[in-house]
């Protein structure tokens, strides 16, 4: 491909990065650090990267010593390894003085043999950070071929408090006071679960539309055609029962069992591999049970949707599920997905921190039902026999209080007041 014609598009595309306004997402990043962002699609990864420009920008770093290269633009579909080399040399030519520029190579999986390319770069003490598709460039890949050359950024869509950042909401809802605030605070929040938080969604009417979009596009690309798969209908089902069941644990035999029931006529290993799949490309993520065997573990997690909207799309009368979801988002966000679980041995708790020694029981409501009250209170009273200094969390859609139950202290406080305590 021509030097003039790559450097022309280099320049094109600067006003990307220049003329896009930027909600800024609250990611500790550091200096001197190479990233990659991965995560589910839509959800902003090459916006960290904007980010990552802006804060150098405004740290006084000129826009010359900037080497952003977007290998989407159909421009560089022809691109070969080899001419990664004469990319950088223009990035190098463009900073002036044999200064090493600062590199951003967006969706770099698309130009075959890249790996070696980027290893290079990083060796070289090249400030460098990349993004790539779920279909094409996932995190267990990365980490294998970049031999701990990056830090692993996962991008989730917006946390509520970027949320309302994003919509222009700045008041301090934790310490609202009018009748009118917490009605305001509640319908964003609502609207928030309902739809959920890619953040491109902020500005479009039509949601649920646009979130099908996303749906069809990892389902089918990320899902059907990177792996090769033909047996759709065995897919979709699966997806079906996992959000139908989003709240409970299911097991690869339970799967296949309903898969075979309904003439799908695969295997156990089969629906092992496409689960991975749909794990892989960030639709779902599971979380374990901290009290059972390793075998179990590993064979009976439960699965929750990457965003609560994508779990809307599957699920009639989603409220409750949609809930549940929204916590295990946010606990994986605050904790790593290593370090979250549920807990189930002679008594069902809905999410288990570990290092932080919290439970968490999360139910719609509690104050008009009873029943369900004492059974989410009870829940804590018998993992106190296994965990007795565990702090006791019980998250509804809109209820607060404090409850004493049996020597045991209850914090029931409004997913939406949680979502922004620090």
């Amino acid at each position: 491909m021509n030097r003039d014609y790559i450097k022309q598009v280099i320049l094109d595309q600067k006003e990307i990065y220049l003329n896009n306004s930027i909600v800024m997402r609250d990611f500790g990043l550091e200096d001197h650090v190479n990233y990659c962002f991965v995560g589910i699609r839509r959800t902003g990864k090459s916006y960290m990267m904007f980010q990552q420009i802006k804060n150098l920008i405004g740290k006084g770093i000129p826009i010359n010593e900037i080497l952003y290269v977007s290998f989407e633009d159909e421009r560089l579909l022809e691109v070969t390894a080899e001419e990664l080399n004469v990319i950088l040399e223009i990035g190098i030519e463009m900073a002036g003085d044999n200064k090493k520029p600062y590199v951003f190579l967006d969706e770099i999986q698309n130009v075959p043999g890249w790996e070696k390319f980027v290893r290079r770069l990083a060796d070289m003490k090249y400030r460098i950070n990349i993004t790539g598709s779920n279909s094409k460039m996932l995190s267990r890949e990365i980490a294998s071929t970049l031999g701990g050359r990056f830090m692993i950024i996962q991008v989730f869509p917006y946390a509520f408090s970027e949320y309302l950042h994003a919509i222009g909401k700045e008041k301090d809802y934790l310490r609202i006071l009018s009748t009118s605030d917490r009605a305001e605070i509640n319908r964003t929040y609502e609207k928030y679960v309902k739809y959920g938080a890619f953040p491109e969604l902020v500005d479009i009417r039509n949601k649920r539309e646009y979130l099908k979009g996303i749906y069809q596009t990892i389902y089918i690309g990320d899902i059907l055609t990177r792996n090769n798969i033909t047996n759709d209908f065995a897919v979709r089902l699966i997806l079906k029962k996992m959000a139908e069941t989003v709240m409970k644990p299911i097991s690869f035999n339970r799967l296949a069992n309903i898969l075979n029931s309904a003439g799908a006529g695969i295997g156990k290993q089969t629906v092992i591999n496409y689960v991975g799949y749909m794990l892989d490309a960030y639709l779902l993520f599971s979380i374990q049970n901290y009290a059972s065997k390793l075998v179990d573990k590993e064979t009976a997690p439960k699965y929750y949707f990457m965003d609560t909207g994508l779990l809307g799309l599957l699920v009639i009368d989603s409220e409750t599920a949609q809930l549940e979801n929204l916590i295990a988002i946010e606990l994986i966000r605050r904790y790593g997905i290593e370090n979250v679980f549920f807990f189930e041995k002679n008594v069902e708790i809905d999410f288990f921190v570990p290092e932080a020694k919290m439970a968490i029981q999360v139910s719609f409501s509690i104050m008009d039902d009873i029943a369900t009250k004492e059974r989410e209170l009870n829940a804590f009273e018998k993992l106190r026999n296994y965990m007795p200094d565990t702090e006791c969390l019980l998250i509804t859609n809109s209820e607060e209080t404090d409850i004493d139950y049996n020597g045991i202290h209850v914090k029931v406080v409004p997913a939406w007041k949680w979502l922004l305590e620090k």
